[in-house]
């Protein structure tokens, strides 16, 4: 038996990790950890870019997107999800009930119902009331979720509403694979949660996870990751990319373009908010 682990991004994922972890701790799955990780986000309406209580788009409408991973052959998402709250859960179900790997809009949302999930209204007040007066929101705050169970089995999930106030139809890297979460049971998992258009060309994830496949350590998997986003764009003052890493012997790393991000860690006999490994353009 192993010892567990939860990586978190953000310091709002220490509730969520507290709130995940005795299952986890006490013998529980790494999917169901990180399941109940962003499900936990999804409902905490003081976060405006998850679920319930994320910032609509620039017509007022809230969609979210979300994917579970657990190797290249058990991979589930779904995106643009208007009338189910935990799109983390639909994606589970995705992966675990369709030969599909993601579901989109109103087939995702019509999946959510028929298996058997309430439709719920996801603007909240305080959301609605900010777009109404577009008040400035820092937009990049996806949370994602690595999980290391005493099995040794390997979990990531992400939920994201995306970019505020975003084009109807936008949609991100937090629910491709490989882009916003990627896993390989054999040599680890990798999210990556802030401005996704600087994520998705180069498939961040898949990247740091395969430079750990090559023998690097999580922490240089996630430099080389954020040193070739740095390399391919003209970074604005406000661009910002944190990525996680966690290793199958539990191993594992944070770091970020810049000052401001910070990683929620668990594990048995520790735990709470720490600053990244590394920060790659610190000012």
């Amino acid at each position: 038996m192993g010892e567990p682990i939860l990586l978190t991004t953000w310091p709002f994922g220490d509730a969520a990790n507290r709130a995940a972890w005795p299952a986890l701790e006490a013998g529980g799955s790494s999917l169901d950890a990180v399941e109940a990780v962003c499900a936990h986000v999804d409902d905490d309406e003081s976060v405006h870019t998850v679920g319930y209580g994320g910032l609509p788009d620039r017509d007022g409408a809230v969609s979210l997107d979300g994917c579970v991973m657990q190797s290249p052959a058990r991979v589930g998402s779904v995106c643009a999800v208007r009338r189910h709250a935990h799109p983390v859960t639909l994606a589970r179900r995705v992966m675990e009930e369709t030969p599909h790997v993601m579901l989109a809009g109103p087939g995702a949302d019509g999946f959510g119902d028929a298996c058997g999930f309430a439709p719920v209204e996801l603007l909240a007040p305080e959301a609605r009331a900010r777009w109404e007066r577009r008040a400035p929101s820092r937009s990049h705050d996806t949370v994602c979720c690595l999980a290391l169970d005493r099995a040794g089995v390997l979990s990531g999930g992400c939920s994201s509403s995306g970019a505020a106030y975003k084009l109807p139809g936008r949609v991100g890297d937090s629910p491709i694979p490989g882009h916003g979460l990627y896993v390989d049971p054999a040599h680890g998992g990798a999210a990556a949660t802030g401005n996704g258009e600087l994520v998705m060309g180069l498939c961040s994830s898949f990247l740091a996870v395969e430079e750990m496949r090559s023998g690097a350590n999580p922490l240089a998997a996630l430099l080389e990751a954020l040193e070739r986003i740095q390399a391919a764009h003209e970074l604005a003052e406000d661009d910002q990319v944190a990525m996680v890493a966690l290793a199958p012997d539990g191993r594992h790393a944070s770091a970020a373009l810049r000052k401001g991000y910070a990683t929620a860690v668990l594990r048995p006999g520790s735990g709470g908010v720490v600053e990244p490994d590394a920060i790659l353009l610190d000012e």
